[in-house]
């Protein structure tokens, strides 16, 4: 079992929730994101800002939002949707490790998935939780 460094991010944590201001950010934009390490099967971040690509599902206000993490790992079935992320990167979106976040822990914008992906990706997130 892989043993994670989780003092080390608690340290990045507090910086994150401290230090850092609020970016401005839209439902469909896709990002970089401090995930963090988290425990058993929920998406960990990587590196040593322990960051991970998402997708914004929804915007509630400029503080917190919906996102699904992405995976560059070709996944199918009912818990996964891919698309391409700047028209030539396959991503998979984990649609069952969906969740609430506070926007400080978004760190720069990659790319915006079109229209036409992400509302089959949330068509299928909706069929995923009914």
């Amino acid at each position: 079992m892989l043993h994670k460094d989780y003092l080390e991010w608690h340290s990045l944590k507090a910086k994150v929730n401290n230090e850092k201001e609020r970016p401005y950010f839209h439902e469909r934009e896709i990002w970089f994101c401090s995930l963090g390490a988290n425990i058993g099967f929920e998406q960990d971040g990587k590196g040593k800002e322990y960051l991970r690509p998402i997708v914004i599902i929804k915007k509630f206000n400029n503080e917190v939002c919906l996102i699904v993490p992405l995976t560059k790992t070709r996944k199918k079935g009912i818990h996964y949707f891919s698309f391409l992320v700047k028209e030539s990167i396959l991503n998979s979106a984990i649609l069952s490790q969906v969740r609430l976040i506070d926007s400080k822990r978004l760190e720069y914008k990659i790319d915006t998935i079109s229209e036409d992906d992400f509302y089959l990706l949330k068509q299928k997130l909706i069929r995923l939780l009914a």
